[in-house]
């Protein structure tokens, strides 16, 4: 009887570990490695992560075209812009300010826990609180994300729930033709 117990318990506990959801952690030298459909053509994009007290720095690669997007401090805390650069136009490109790029601001992310939408670039994103459109695979692991959908066109977005890093690991149905979906996390 003790052993059937034993055993109900740790079942129960492993289902209970196994369908928590995965809240990755972006440090310096992480990679994000991500599949990129850019106006019909399919290619793979990869960003290391560089951090300092003010700035951060994404190393970019895709298809031989290397490239340093650098972020602002004031553009991590309180961007409400997402830069769309391909990385082709310069080897190290400062954003703006108000842009971020593969993630949205601190104060973007907080508005969306707290008022269950953002602004961003002009558009205003819902938070989509259906259970089943909340998931999102990363390296084989389901990833805490937020999902939001544009209110004047068909974007949607997966934001993973981090108030500190509020990375983009998918997007779909971008009117500017530019989809990704994030699909390795690597920190060296």
């Amino acid at each position: 009887m003790k052993n059937t117990i034993l055993a109900i318990i740790f079942c129960t506990l492993g289902q209970i570990a196994f369908s928590q959801n995965y809240v990755p952690s972006i440090k310096n030298n992480t990679e994000l490695s991500y599949v990129c459909k850019l106006h019909g053509q399919t290619r793979p994009l990869t960003l290391t992560t560089k951090m300092d007290k003010d700035t951060l720095v994404l190393n970019l690669e895709t298809r031989g075209v290397k490239s340093s997007i650098v972020i602002t401090q004031k553009a991590l805390k309180n961007g409400n812009a997402l830069s769309f650069n391909q990385g082709e136009y310069s080897n190290v490109l400062v954003l703006k300010p108000t842009e971020t790029y593969f993630m949205i601001s601190q104060s973007a992310y907080q508005d969306l826990v707290k008022n269950k939408k953002f602004v961003y670039n002009n558009t205003t994103y819902v938070l989509d609180e259906k259970e089943e459109k909340n998931s999102v695979v990363v390296d084989g692991k389901s990833v805490d994300a937020f999902h939001v959908k544009a209110q004047i066109d068909k974007t949607e977005m997966w934001i993973i729930k981090n108030s500190d890093f509020p990375l983009i690991c998918k997007v779909t149905e971008n009117p500017l033709g530019i989809n990704f979906t994030l699909v390795k996390i690597v920190d060296k």
